[in-house]
């Protein structure tokens, strides 16, 4: 079935319609340049309200299998790829690509000049746009595409949380994963960990679980006041789509829980401790989205390659250099990600340190989370 993608400046794409193909979606388009994963990205919570164009010309070909899904279902609004590959060869797949975004009305158009598109949305900037089967008017349907929420001001993260609180002790359950650290483990001590679920991810989860922290992961907008009656070791603050600044409760809670236990933030809840320590944030051009950007590690010089999704960054500037210590800056474009308290026990970096998918370099920050657990388990009340 023909299909076209419309860009709000007026550029059309044409190509094929696969998955749900008898649709219609808008939202912001956006890329990721990422070689694999294309279904952690797809299931990954913090791309809610996003259509996203994969770099790598070539997607489909290893199908979608039940252990690498980051939430319950894919929560892109659409997809485009350069060339979809329907017949799949992996033993681990259970159903194609196409099959799976069918089951879940999410639409996807292959044949896209993907390396055109990526360059329209460098220069430009993220741009809404539709994926539409329709052969109507290109300007009604371009009327569609700016008649769509724009992302800034945008709350995405009361959309995508947990409705309820609930438990969650699962570690690593394949082959393939990263092996829970040991020394996590010291005396069987399990640490007790609330979870603000902004759209966390579940191999966040389990990385969490490997190093010997039980969850109780609870809904975005979950009263600080309750998390602080559950006597938690600490409190780690997920990723998640949207506007940070949008998320005012977030920031509200954040600001009664700091201070009072260990914090540990990535992504949008990197973005939100920033706000809730007097910073601002602002929105990237285009956004990082991918498995390879590089970051410098300032405390000790080392070069981590990261894994990320975002589309708004804090401004270091904005935060007391008296209070916050710039930790992580990325190489690309020299924005930040990342930032500690100089005596409270609260830091966060802007990106995916479980890698799924991507690599492995920031596995350690699960550790420090651990060790500032351990820390203020042992100093004096």
């Amino acid at each position: 079935m023909k299909a076209r993608l419309i860009l709000e400046n007026g550029t059309v794409f044409h190509g094929e319609a696969f998955g749900a193909a008898d649709s219609e979606t808008t939202g912001e388009v956006v890329f990721n340049t990422s070689m694999t994963g294309y279904q952690e990205i797809l299931t990954d919570p913090s791309y809610a309200g996003q259509i996203v164009t994969m770099t790598y010309p070539q997607i489909g070909n290893y199908g979608v299998n039940v252990d690498d899904m980051e939430s319950a279902k894919p929560q892109v609004a659409g997809f485009v790829v350069r060339e979809y590959f329907e017949a799949y060869s992996n033993f681990r797949a259970s159903q194609s690509l196409g099959q799976w975004l069918t089951q879940h009305g999410i639409i996807g158009i292959q044949g896209v000049d993907t390396r055109k598109l990526t360059k329209i949305i460098r220069t430009t900037g993220a741009l809404r746009g539709i994926i539409t089967t329709s052969d109507r008017a290109a300007n009604s349907v371009l009327d569609a595409v700016c008649a769509s929420p724009q992302m800034t001001g945008l709350d995405l993260a009361k959309v995508v949380t947990t409705s309820a609180p609930y438990a969650w002790s699962e570690v690593d359950r394949t082959p393939f994963a990263l092996p829970p650290n040991a020394r996590a483990h010291l005396n069987s001590r399990k640490w007790k960990v609330v979870v603000y679920d902004y759209g966390v991810k579940h191999n966040i989860l389990r990385r969490l679980a490997s190093y010997g922290c039980d969850l109780t992961v609870v809904p975005a907008a979950f009263p600080a006041e309750d998390v602080l009656a559950m006597n938690p070791d600490g409190v780690f603050l997920s990723n998640g789509p949207g506007d940070p600044a949008a998320v005012r409760y977030g920031i509200a809670n954040i600001k009664k829980l700091i201070g009072k236990k260990p914090v540990f933030g990535i992504c949008l809840g990197h973005q939100l401790l920033g706000l809730a320590l007097g910073g601002t944030t602002f929105k990237l051009k285009f956004g990082h989205r991918g498995a390879n950007h590089p970051v410098k590690n300032l405390l000790t010089n080392a070069i981590e390659i990261t894994s990320q999704n975002h589309g708004f960054a804090v401004d270091p500037d904005t935060l007391d250099p008296a209070t916050t210590e710039i930790t992580h800056v990325n190489l690309n474009d020299g924005t930040n990600e990342g930032f500690r308290h100089r005596t409270l026990p609260l830091f966060s970096v802007q990106y995916h340190p479980e890698a799924s998918p991507g690599p492995h370099d920031s596995d350690y920050l699960f550790a420090h989370f651990v060790q500032l657990m351990e820390r203020a388990e042992k100093a004096p009340a």
